[in-house]
């Protein structure tokens, strides 16, 4: 399968090609742990999660490094931990155990390595130590600085003019400063807040100094992707190849950038700062896992996403379709078989997942109309499809079964049981009586050869 991703360096799609088909490495900005994940922080992560799977079938998943980090020393940790009066290792623990927790429910693999910011401080130091050799970095009352003037190229990733940038990037003015433009590499801690030793003082580091010293250490340079919201592209991912290549004089720093839309809220961006947030923590208590992903992939992953309830009932309805395939194929033993190649084909263009669902939905169309003969290969090739991207791995009476808790299940289970037992005997009454209990609690049971099953309704 050829795979071509856009390149947002380039800014245009090329062939994907590793510069070691044995060691295939992908870096990608994870979370900074003060608070629990909204659904626009999530959309990367399944985004990149897709192209992670698709990787580790194309070059073996023993052959794919995946490194996300944690930025778990920042100034919002640092509030956080004061509000509460607590070390800021609480705060990034406790939501960085419900990050993982939330993640997984959204169907995501664990990275094959996840770099702590606070864990990688000798790293960080160190590179700060070689661009101040390189002369692409200064000390100034107290502070480290990056000298962008140092790096011809700044600019290069976002294409944007220097002044543009200066004013995107709403820069500190600082009399200490050569440049406006110009970024801490490290700086003075305030008091109470953390800090580590340093030849340059005691302090703390800077945002991007942190992802260039982690991939170093994790990677090495330079990696095959890097990828990230679109929101990071100026400052973060700007500062960071900028300060990467000048701390080793490479020629490159990553090879194929890769960078996903913003989730809106209505007309707005979604962010904390705005307050128009969707916590992917709240959600997932009320909405299945799966159909979030869906929404959240249901878009071309560079193009914005609005975020409504009509999309995820949109979702729920998409994957309805998919699991009532399945379970009216139930009696049907999958074959062993691959991906269909019309859908490796769409991913393989760019990640494009609309494409790719259009071709699970013509592959439900086909089994529900297939012979006996066909329906076995037609199951399978379907099952291997969605789950290269994470989907149909639930049984699809379970599907069906909605978000009920286990006691809601034990009691519907018990009436429609109840329910057979009266039809059985013909007692009629007292199946209808069942039968509105069951309405009650927004079940529909439907009745086969092979016994009664039950749903929630809206579902199938």
């Amino acid at each position: 399968m050829v795979l071509r991703l856009h390149d947002t360096l380039t800014r245009r799609k090329r062939e994907f090609i590793p510069s070691d088909p044995r060691r295939v490495t992908m870096y990608v900005c994870g979370p900074t742990v003060y608070n629990y994940a909204h659904i626009g922080n999530a959309r990367p992560v399944v985004v990149f999660d897709v192209l992670f799977r698709l990787l580790r079938k194309t070059y073996g998943p023993e052959n794919v490094v995946y490194a996300r980090n944690v930025t778990d020393v920042d100034d919002k940790i640092n509030t956080k931990a004061a509000e509460e009066g607590v070390g800021i290792e609480v705060i990034t623990s406790r939501y960085l155990e419900a990050y993982h927790q939330d993640m997984a429910r959204l169907g995501a693999l664990p990275p094959t390595v996840e770099p702590h910011a606070t864990a990688a401080m000798a790293g960080i130091i160190a590179m700060i130590g070689r661009l101040i050799d390189n002369r692409a970095a200064y000390q100034a009352e107290g502070h480290v600085l990056f000298d962008t003037a140092a790096y011809p190229d700044y600019g290069k990733l976002s294409g944007r003019p220097m002044d543009e940038m200066i004013a995107g990037a709403r820069v500190d003015v600082a009399p200490y400063k050569k440049h406006p433009a110009d970024f801490v590499l490290w700086k003075p801690s305030k008091p109470g807040e953390p800090e580590w030793p340093s030849p340059f003082g005691p302090g703390r580091p800077g945002w991007h100094i942190e992802c260039s010293a982690m991939i170093e250490e994790t990677l090495g340079l330079p990696i095959d992707i890097h990828g990230g919201g679109h929101d990071l592209i100026f400052p973060h991912h700007e500062n960071e190849m900028a300060q990467g290549l000048c701390a080793d004089h490479a020629e490159v720093y990553a090879r194929y950038w890769v960078h996903n839309g913003f989730v809106n809220f209505g007309s707005e961006k979604m962010s904390k700062s705005l307050g128009n947030v969707q916590l992917v923590h709240d959600l997932v208590e009320r909405v299945p896992g799966e159909a979030i992903r869906w929404a959240l992939l249901s878009a071309h992953y560079r193009q914005p996403l609005a975020w409504t309830e009509e999309l995820i009932d949109q979702a729920e309805k998409a994957l309805d379709r998919l699991y009532g395939a399945l379970r009216r194929a139930a009696d049907v033993p999958p074959a062993a078989g691959e991906p269909n190649p019309e859908f490796l084909a769409a991913l393989g263009d760019d990640l494009n997942t609309p494409k790719a669902y259009a071709e699970l939905f013509a592959l439900a169309g086909r089994l529900e109309t297939a012979n006996a003969d066909e329906r076995p290969g037609l199951k399978s090739e379907l099952l291997a499809s969605a789950r290269l991207i994470g989907f149909l791995e639930a049984d699809p009476e379970a599907w069906f079964q909605g978000m009920a808790d286990p006691a809601l299940k034990a009691r519907i289970e018990s009436l429609v049981a109840a329910r057979s037992t009266a039809r059985a005997a013909k007692d009629w009454p007292r199946a209808d009586v069942i039968r509105d209990e069951l309405a009650a609690l927004d079940v529909e049971v439907m009745d086969g050869p092979q016994g009664a099953t039950w749903r929630i309704r809206g579902r199938g």
